[in-house]
């Protein structure tokens, strides 16, 4: 709804939206399972390991990372076949993205997973302990740091922060945005919150010179978020 609302104000089709979504969204669940089980490996490939298990996604495991990876080659294709330029289809997606990673989060809750070290704060949440995240020997009623609200609202603020620099930017020049902008503040914000949330999350991630592959992936969204809008803003 948001993505077809912003198309429709670029004077592009609203209806390509959906038409985008239905490629974008299966590649996308096929890209974070595969980002998953790569970032994981020691969770299926093991001596007498049931390698059916890596495609046993109702089971639990996905990524965000690795759906929006396959997610932009699922835009490009989609937007191709509407015949919009990929920046315009991955701008008008940007924020509803954003909003939709916030409203996905409400399912760690239910799952009762990405939750952080434990806290004394007054909002931290209580894990039953049986979980497998929680390390040996924690004692009983510790509560832990809700990762997944932290992220929840980090999200939703910074589907405001990109609505509202593109309303200064016609506000101030007159002109629409450049292409690329609302893209590049996507990456930036959620690159910039994950990378700090993955610190203080307890299930266990492979490493890579010392530090969580996820935050290596976040300052990857951080960097490419920088070089679209500074490219695109010179362009």
């Amino acid at each position: 709804i948001v993505m077809g609302r912003r198309l429709h104000r670029r004077g592009l089709p609203r209806g390509s939206a959906l038409a985008i979504a239905l490629w974008a969204i299966p590649i996308g669940i096929v890209g974070a399972r595969f980002y998953h089980v790569v970032t994981h490996p020691s969770d299926y490939f093991f001596e007498g390991a049931d390698l059916w298990k890596v495609f046993a996604i109702w089971e639990g495991g996905i990524a965000i990372f690795g759906a929006v990876l396959a997610g932009a080659i699922g835009l490009w294709i989609g937007a191709r076949q509407e015949q919009i330029r990929f920046l315009d289809a991955a701008d008008a997606l940007a924020p509803g993205l954003l909003l939709a990673q916030a409203i996905g989060r409400m399912g760690n809750y239910v799952n009762q997973e990405l939750f952080g070290t434990p806290t004394t704060l007054p909002w931290g949440i209580h894990i039953d302990p049986g979980n497998p995240a929680i390390p040996p020997g924690t004692p009983e009623g510790t509560l832990f740091h809700p990762l997944f609200l932290y992220e929840l609202l980090w999200n939703i603020v910074g589907v405001a922060v990109i609505l509202v620099v593109e309303r200064l930017w016609r506000r101030r020049r007159n002109s629409d945005a450049p292409r690329g902008l609302a893209l590049g503040l996507y990456l930036i914000w959620y690159g910039v919150g994950r990378s700090v949330f993955e610190t203080i999350r307890l299930d266990p991630s492979e490493l890579f010179l010392g530090v969580r592959v996820n935050v290596w992936a976040a300052w990857g969204a951080v960097l490419l978020g920088l070089i679209i809008v500074l490219v695109q803003r010179r362009r």
